[in-house]
């Protein structure tokens, strides 16, 4: 197996913090999630993630008016310049200092950054290759507080910008004779947004306490006179300071609150107009997010008390009001049409997108708003189901990584799921004291199992067949079984010394392994009346248990960092890996101890077997993740799970700039005040809750998890559920090669209708294209000679090859073809290799279904169209031309029978397909 693993997505959390932008078609948000920006194509009902992070959460996102480039900010003030159509990083810039908003020029040639309490304007890089992207401009200084938003004219002359000292800046993006800076005030709070009306000067103004001032100008944009250009025969004849004041004078603006009378003289003079006041409730109810459309005049609102309202402006008649979130709303974006309106809820991780016309969702998604413990792949490699803190169990599709069902009738953190084999049932477990079965045909919780007396499970496993499942008990020590069929309890497992940390089935015997901290892993046996079979001693506690695929090996992770590896049948040991020296774990911010010596208490809490065997993924608290060799016992390859400085327990190092003679600067609470981090409310408190602390996370990783395809694996961690996948850009990966194998002899193969050979030759050349023009140019009715003169080596290359062809080609009956007589005639040799070819067919099984689904789906749609379209011809009273010619009494009797019928069958079959 490769390991060219590369991250490919990042699911289970939507929006963490900063601004949301829409592309310039309006199909798409483009989201910041942690220290990573998620692009979710509504269009196409698909996300992706950019492949960059930063090193900090995100702060800011400033799009490019054409849509091409993407400025990415972080909390720490480092940029990356990101391309959007190559997906790449062009550019790393630092602004030295945090930023808060960034915003382009609708001309795309400047850009606009606020940080601290003045305004740098930037020259926007173009499509030419530049050795400096970002050039300084201009530096505005005027307010005395932090500046908290930006917004251009629509010609790119000026730009307006809000502050927390409650005043609004105009500066001029040129050297205007009559604007260069002009101040405005008439807030009592902290400056919200600042929009300037299409085409005009004009402007509004909103502020925290749900104010809006409505400032008109006696000015417009044609209206403003460049300044006369000094000319250079008098900048020569100049003194040096004179000439050092001027450039001076070009490159920076100082704003005065209250110029003198004779600046004024000549100068553009703005005028209120009007002031409007937002309903609250309460203080709570505060402004926290504004965005308008300039097209339509559209202002759209949000509050801390999750409450939005849409106004027309300048007249501010309310539209409609509704309450998206119990949380603050934190960012609002408009499209370009003014039709689809996104919201997000850093609170709970909430990312909506409402089309406000017809008043429903375009999209609706929310992570787990806490931690995510565990996750489970079902046996087809579509669907992850995982579970979290907050107690909800959602499930997610991998194709398009959106979350399409959400249960929650856990009443505490879940802390285990898993799917059955025939993956529409979904087995968690919950410190809640109960372990519910879920159906995806119906999304509803049919089976619910409990213990005699409570008790909080910690795991749940659920054998091949399907029909038993168990559960670990944290505080009683025991394991519980029941019968899927019946939900009564069968059996109570006691043994065990310790809590249960980890359960899991043999996937070919009858076998249930049991890892407790009581230093033991025990074998049950189910068909011997649930006796111990074996008791496997371990030098420290249990963490985790897991068998290989083919159920002949067992491995256990345990406290001491360790990995063992056992022969179940004999109870012998095979292997350890010592995984101390891999772990690396970081050093938290109050850490008095190196992270050398921290690393001594940490161990892997998660393991996985790969789909065929030969590896073990392990991880725990730390950000790595390995993968080992089983039969060398060497690690194979470490996956950096994540970056982001703004996570706790990711310094190698000693922070000495935080040590003070008081003390570490890590133990101030700074973000008291603030609505950054998580937030650990009061029991009880619903509404602002003024004693609300805050701390960093701490970077871990709770689950892992093998695709059964083997194309990609899962981690759930701090960070969110992170996918990765084979790089399929693998661009020269040959398969005993030698020097008569060339591209010219395979195409003179073909040629010569030596099929056999040329595809042999393509496989062992192995790049994909010519794979595709070999494979396609056997016509279909060769197919079946082609395939039973394959070598059975090269059965399984080609099976590969149709399962991801399946994903990209319009070919689906010629692949279909390959892959049925390809079946047809090797699939007897391919059973006495199942542990190999298995990942592979599970891989072919997965694109075919999602194609079945598709196609039933269209095969409903239209058959439903042309029996309504028949239904309303007969009301009509027009006369169909298969009509029969009998009686109309039959007539009407087989009408009846044809559209009633199977309109029933197929709605079934429809809700079936959907799954």
């Amino acid at each position: 197996m490769k390991f060219a693993y590369r991250f490919s997505n990042l699911l289970g959390t939507v929006y963490r913090c900063g601004n949301l932008n829409f592309t310039c078609d309006g199909n798409s948000v483009i989201s910041p999630v942690g220290n990573r920006v998620t692009v979710f194509d509504l269009k196409n009902n698909k996300s992706s993630t950019l492949p960059l992070a930063t090193r900090y959460n995100v702060k800011c996102v400033g799009l490019s008016p054409d849509g091409r480039l993407a400025i990415i900010v972080d909390e720490g003030g480092d940029a990356l310049l990101v391309s959007l159509v190559c997906r790449s990083v062009l550019h790393h810039f630092h602004f030295k200092g945090s930023v808060h908003s960034v915003s382009f020029s609708p001309d795309g040639r400047k850009f606009v950054v606020t940080k601290g309490n003045i305004a740098q304007m930037y020259h926007a890089p173009g499509r030419k290759r530049e050795f400096n992207a970002f050039v300084l401009d201009k530096t505005y200084f005027g307010p005395y507080d932090e500046t908290t938003c930006i917004d251009w004219t629509d010609d790119s002359r000026c730009f307006a910008v809000g502050s927390k000292d409650m005043s609004t800046w105009v500066f001029g993006a040129e050297r205007w004779d009559n604007l260069i800076y002009y101040a405005l005030g008439g807030h009592k709070d902290a400056i919200v947004a600042c929009f300037f009306e299409s085409g005009s000067l004009d402007l509004y103004t909103i502020s925290q306490d749900g104010a809006l001032c409505v400032w008109q100008c006696d000015t417009s944009p044609e209206g403003l006179r460049p300044k006369a250009p000094t000319g250079w025969k008098a900048d020569l004849l100049q003194g040096e300071e004179e000439e050092e004041e001027e450039r001076e004078e070009e490159t920076t603006v100082r704003g005065k609150t209250a110029p003198a009378p004779e600046e004024r003289q000549g100068k553009v003079k703005y005028s209120r107009l009007a002031k409007y006041f937002f309903n609250k409730e309460g203080d709570f109810n505060n402004l926290t997010a504004a965005a308008f459309h300039k097209k339509t005049h559209l202002l759209v609102t949000g509050f801390a008390s999750g409450i939005f309202h849409l106004h027309e402006l300048p007249e501010f008649n309310l539209i409609h009001s509704l309450s998206v979130s119990d949380q603050r709303v934190a960012s609002i974006a408009v499209n370009g049409s003014g039709d689809w309106i996104a919201f997000g809820c850093a609170g709970l991780g909430q990312l909506l997108v409402w089309e406000w016309q017809s008043e429903s969702y375009v999209l609706k998604q929310q992570g787990h708003f806490n931690s995510m413990v565990s996750l489970a792949y079902s046996p087809d490699g579509q669907y992850i189901v995982t579970g979290g803190d907050d107690g909800k169990v959602k499930v997610w599709n991998t194709l398009s990584g959106f979350c399409f069902v959400t249960f929650t009738e856990h009443s505490s953190g879940v802390t285990g799921v898993t799917f059955t084999a025939t993956g529409y049932v979904i087995v968690t477990s919950s410190m809640d004291g109960t372990v519910r079965a879920f159906d995806l045909h119906r999304y509803r919780n049919f089976r619910t199992f409990t213990s005699p007396r409570p008790t909080q499970f910690s795991c749940v496993a659920v054998d091949c067949s399907g029909e038993v499942v168990s559960a670990g008990a944290q505080d009683s020590f025991e394991v519980f079984i029941w019968s899927m069929q019946t939900g009564r309890l069968l059996d109570v497992l006691s043994g065990h010394e310790g809590p249960i940390s980890s359960l899991c089935f043999s996937p070919v015997k009858s076998v249930l392994a049991s890892a407790s901290w009581d230093r033991t892993v025990r074998l049950w046996d189910m068909a011997d009346s649930w006796r111990t079979t074996e008791t496997l001693g371990l030098t420290s506690d249990a963490l985790a248990v897991t068998f290989r695929p083919d159920g002949a090996e067992l491995a256990v992770a345990t406290l001491n960092s360790q990995i063992t590896f056992w022969d179940p049948e004999n109870a012998v040991q095979t292997g350890s890996i010592e995984g101390r020296h891999d772990l690396k774990t970081g050093r938290k911010e109050l850490d008095k101890v190196t992270a050398k010596h921290s690393a001594k208490g940490k161990a892997f809490t998660a393991l996985c077997y790969s789909a065929d065997g030969q590896s073990v993924l392990a991880g725990g608290m730390s950000k790595f993740v390995c993968i080992y060799h089983v039969k060398e016992q060497i690690l194979r390859k470490k996956f950096e799970i994540s970056r982001n400085l703004s996570l706790d327990a990711m310094e190698e190092f000693l922070n000495r700039r935080k040590m003070t003679e008081f003390g570490n600067l890590a133990l101030i609470d700074q973000d008291a005040g603030a609505e950054d981090g998580v937030a650990i409310p009061l029991p009880g408190v619903k509404k602002g809750d003024m004693s609300s602390r805050h701390l960093k996370p701490e970077i871990r990783v709770t689950s892992l998890r093998f695709s059964p395809t083997g194309r990609c694996w899962a981690a759930t961690t701090t960070e969110g559920l992170l996918v990765y996948s084979l790089d399929a850009q693998m661009l020269f990966d040959p398969f005993e090669l030698d020097t008569d194998v060339t591209p010219a002899r395979i195409r003179a193969a073909v040629r010569q209708q030596d099929l056999t050979g040329a595809v042999l030759m393509a496989f062992r050349l192995n790049e994909r294209t010519l794979l595709q023009e070999v494979l396609e140019s056997v016509p279909w009715d060769e197919v079946e000679v082609v395939s039973s003169s394959l070598p059975e080596l090269y059965v399984e290359k080609v099976l590969e090859f149709l399962a991801s062809s399946f994903e990209v080609s319009r070919h689906l009956e010629f692949y279909l073809i390959w892959t049925q007589k390809l079946l047809l005639v090797h699939g007897q040799r391919l059973k006495s290799r199942a542990g190999k070819v298995l990942p592979a067919v599970r891989f072919l099984q997965k694109t075919i279904q999602r194609h079945l689904d598709g196609v039933c789906k269209l095969c409903d749609w239209n058959r439903y169209n042309i029996q309504y379209a028949l239904a309303v011809s007969k009301q009509r009273g027009i006369k169909r031309p298969s009509e029969p010619l009998g009686s109309e009494e039959e007539a009407d009797a087989s009408d009846d029978d044809d559209t009633l019928h199977p309109l029933g069958e197929g709605q079934e079959d429809g809700d079936r397909q959907l799954v």
